[in-house]
């Protein structure tokens, strides 16, 4: 990295991943008066490197840079650099959604290179307390539409640790939505061993997380999303890490970008992990920890539910749980699910309810009992609660979509199921 001269008011770090307009770049921000390049960085993890130094205000970075997401650009921001992204075409709606979601300071279109000095002294002197939404970029079309709302609802299922049955509610609940006429989408995406698959008896070579975590940083997700999906039982899946260790391999911001498009389709549920510890060296290495995938999940949820189990160590791991939530989640409230419910404990409901509600402020408490054999029966089959026949089980999941999915996509169902679910359905969702 070069001195930085006394007189410069702007020092600026380039990350062009070799594309074509590096050299141009850099010679327009030579010439112009009070802009220095400290140094043209391999990739973004140089980039991240060389801006803990402190001696930089602005990084000029290439859209197409690999390892460019919201977390590196949340990182630069923490250190007090903005980010000016170079794009092909700023103006094009997925490239404007794209930008968006990276919250960068500022965006150049490549034909507008002769803007881009311009842009960095912008950038510099919006401050530093963190990256603001771009404005409207150089080069771009005025009359770009705008991206369409989302309308599903998202709802994440989490749990303590100790196999307190996230899996079975988070499948309950999303055939639940399949029987009542919803198109649910159901997303594994549990950093320590998701099991969505093998419930579902899905054996699939590609793993449907892994496979939209390497397409979102070409901006192509929005155009593969339907094939990376299995229609199982009415519900569209995207099927979690075929091995623990491979969490590596999804991108900060995959997780909230797969909620966006999802919910253009219908509700959405999170299958999550179970520990909400942060990476100590996360910070240092300039990218979250594995657990970055549960507290993703439960930031970009409508509805957060819990689900502890009816014991004394279930009902001890769910108090610590909520406190944790309480705190990740700003204070928003948590619908609270105590499952395996049974006589054999000696507690009657209202006395699990009482205990529940002593130490959290909850905003729905619901007891799932303990019911072995209709579990088993949907585990052997590869089936949902709601393929294998009534229970009670079945009846009081149903009772939990009444509350966290309200509106028409929770709606009951009258008569028969649909028969979307009157025969099992195995394969790739096709589009409509």
């Amino acid at each position: 990295m070069i001195p930085v001269p006394a007189e410069a008011r702007v020092c600026v770090l380039v990350v062009a991943a070799g594309a074509p307009w590096e050299s141009r770049a850099l010679a327009g921000l030579g010439e112009r008066p009070g802009v220095v390049v400290l140094k043209r960085c391999m990739d973004v993890t140089d980039l991240l490197a060389s801006a803990t130094s402190g001696q930089a205000q602005v990084a000029v970075v290439s859209v197409d840079a690999p390892g460019l997401d919201g977390a590196a650009v949340d990182h630069l921001g923490r250190s007090g650099v903005r980010v000016v992204a170079v794009a092909p075409d700023p103006g094009a709606e997925r490239m404007r959604d794209h930008l968006a979601r990276l919250g960068v300071a500022g965006v150049v279109g490549a034909d507008a290179l002769a803007d881009l000095p311009e842009a960095v002294l912008s950038a510099a002197g919006g401050g530093a307390s963190g990256a603001a939404a771009p404005g409207p970029p150089a080069g771009a079309r005025s009359d770009a539409p705008a991206s369409t709302p989302a309308t599903g609802r998202t709802v994440a299922v989490w749990g303590p640790a100790g196999a307190p049955g996230r899996t079975t509610v988070a499948l309950g609940l999303a055939g639940e939505l399949a029987r009542r006429g919803a198109d649910p989408l159901l997303l594994d995406v549990d950093p320590w061993g998701g099991a969505v698959a093998q419930h579902l008896g899905v054996l699939d070579e590609v793993s449907g997380l892994l496979a939209c975590a390497r397409s979102t940083p070409r901006a192509e997700l929005a155009d593969r999303f339907l094939g990376l999906q299995r229609r199982v039982a009415g519900i569209r899946v995207l099927t979690g890490l075929p091995r623990p260790d491979r969490w590596v391999e999804v991108r900060p911001g995959t997780v909230t970008h797969l909620v966006e498009l999802g919910r253009g389709q219908g509700p959405v549920l999170l299958d999550t992990g179970f520990c909400l510890e942060e990476d100590p060296g996360a910070d240092v290495a300039g990218r979250p920890g594995r657990n970055a995938l549960t507290t993703e999940a439960l930031r970009a949820a409508d509805a957060v539910l819990a689900v502890g189990t009816a014991d004394p160590v279930g009902l001890t791991r769910l108090a610590r749980g909520l406190v944790e939530l309480r705190e990740l989640l700003d204070g928003r409230g948590v619908h609270v699910v105590v499952n395996r419910m049974r006589g054999s404990l000696g507690w009657s409901e209202d006395e699990v309810r009482s205990m529940v509600t002593g130490f959290a402020r909850v905003e729905s408490l619901h007891l799932l009992p303990e019911d072995r054999s209709a579990t088993d029966r949907a585990l052997l089959a590869g089936r949902t609660l709601t393929e294998t026949g009534d229970s009670g089980l079945s009846r009081a999941l149903a009772g939990i979509v009444d509350v966290v999915v309200p509106g028409p996509a929770g709606a009951r169902a009258n008569g028969r199921p649909s028969g979307l679910l009157s025969r099992r359905t195995a394969g790739r969702a096709r589009r409509p």
